[in-house]
C-alpha cells in the first residue's frame, strides 16, 4: 500500500498556478507527459526533450530527465506488488548476474532515485511503471516499497517518458531500441511520437524499425541484448538472414543447446560466422571442351548455379549459348517431363 497522499483541494494561489501551466496551446506544441504548451515556452518539464541535446553525458542526460520528471512531485513508498511492467516492454532480459549486481546495489545503498508510474488506466487499484523497471525488480526481489512518482499518463505520454528516460543510458543495446521501437508501431503509435519517444530523426527510426522487424524474432530473443554489436553488424546479419535459406539456418543454429550456453556477445558472432561459412562463394570450376580450351567456369551456391564464360579464352561463346537457350530448355523439358 502507499503511503498516504493529501488529496485536499489546493489553495487558490496553488491552483493559479497550476492552471497558468495547463492552459490550452497554440498548435505549435509538444506531447511530452501531456504538458501542452509552445515549443518556445520554456519550464522545468517542459524542457525535457529540448535540454537532451545540450548534454553530453548519456547518464547525466538520463538523470536530468528523470529529475525534471520528479521536480515538484511528491514521492511515495509503493508496494512493488501493485505495480505492473509497462505494456510496451523495451528491454529484454538482464543475465542473473546482472539482476544480482543491481539488487545488491539498491539492498547497500538504497534507491536514490524514484521510479515513474501511473495508476492503471483500469482503475484497478494498481500502478504501471513508465521508467524504473530494473529499480522496481530489485524491490520486488528485495521485499521492500519502492519510492516513487505516481502521474496521470496517456499511453504516449508513458512510452515518451519511457523511451526517452531508457535512450538517455548507456545500458540500452541497439536491438533493444529497435524492437521498441517496432513495437510502438506495432500498437499504431505515429512515427512523430515514437521519434520523441527515442529521440532520433525519421532515417534513423526506419533503420531501427527494418532491422528489427527484418530479423526473425524468435533470433533475436535467442541472441539477446548483444550490447557489443550496433546498427552495422546488426545490418550484416540482417542481410546474411535474406540470402538461401539462411533464415531456416539460424533457426537451426540458435536451437542448440551449446548456442544457448553462450553469453548474448558470442551468440551473435557464432550466428553470424554460420550463416557467413553457409553462404559463402562457392570456387568456380573451369569446364575444359574436348580440344583442351577452357571455355567457361561453372560456380554453385545453395540452389543457384552460375555459367561464367570469358571471351578473351572462347570468344562469342557466350552470346552462342545464350541465343540457344530456348532451345537447349526445350529438349531439357523433352527429357525430363514432369511427374
Amino acid at each position: 500500500m502507499a503511503r498516504k497522499i493529501n488529496f485536499d483541494p489546493p489553495t487558490a494561489d496553488a491552483s493559479a498556478q497550476r492552471a497558468e501551466v495547463h492552459e490550452a496551446a497554440p498548435q505549435r506544441s509538444r506531447p511530452l507527459l501531456g504538458l501542452e504548451r509552445p515549443i518556445k515556452q520554456s519550464s522545468a518539464l517542459g524542457a525535457i526533450s529540448h535540454s537532451l541535446g545540450g548534454i553530453s553525458e548519456k547518464v547525466k542526460r538520463a538523470e536530468e530527465i528523470e529529475q525534471k520528471l520528479i521536480e515538484g512531485q511528491v514521492i511515495v513508498e509503493l508496494d512493488p506488488g501493485l505495480i505492473d511492467n509497462s505494456f510496451v516492454p523495451d528491454r529484454m532480459e538482464a543475465t542473473e548476474e546482472q539482476n544480482a549486481a543491481f539488487r545488491e546495489l539498491i539492498r547497500e545503498h538504497g534507491q536514490n532515485l524514484p521510479i515513474l508510474v501511473r495508476p492503471k488506466p483500469n482503475g484497478a487499484e494498481r500502478y504501471e511503471v513508465a521508467f524504473g523497471h530494473r529499480r522496481l525488480r530489485a524491490a520486488r526481489e528485495l521485499g521492500i516499497k519502492v519510492r516513487a512518482v505516481v502521474r496521470s499518463l496517456t499511453d504516449e505520454q508513458l512510452v515518451i517518458a519511457q523511451g526517452q528516460e531508457n535512450s538517455g543510458r548507456t545500458d540500452l543495446t541497439f536491438i533493444e531500441r529497435a524492437r521498441f521501437a517496432a513495437r510502438l508501431e506495432d500498437r499504431k503509435f505515429s512515427r512523430e511520437i515514437v521519434m520523441a519517444s527515442l529521440n532520433v530523426d525519421k532515417a534513423a527510426l526506419s533503420r531501427l524499425i527494418a532491422i528489427a522487424t527484418r530479423v526473425p524474432a524468435p533470433v533475436i530473443d535467442a541472441i539477446g541484448p548483444a550490447p557489443a554489436f550496433g546498427r552495422v553488424r546488426w545490418q550484416e546479419l540482417t542481410d546474411l538472414l535474406e540470402r538461401d535459406h539462411n533464415r531456416a539456418r539460424a533457426l537451426e543454429i540458435v536451437k542448440a543447446p551449446t548456442f544457448r550456453a553462450l553469453d548474448t556477445d558470442k551468440r551473435f558472432e557464432t550466428l553470424a560466422d554460420g550463416l557467413r561459412e553457409k553462404t559463402s562463394r562457392a570456387r568456380a570450376e573451369t569446364w575444359a571442351a574436348k580440344d583442351g580450351t577452357h571455355a567457361a567456369k561453372v560456380s554453385r551456391a545453395g540452389k543457384k548455379l552460375a555459367l561464367i564464360f570469358d571471351d578473351r579464352v572462347a570468344p562469342r561463346f557466350g552470346d552462342f549459348v545464350r541465343e540457344r537457350l530456348q532451345a537447349l530448355y526445350d529438349e531439357f523439358k523433352a527429357a525430363d517431363p514432369p511427374a
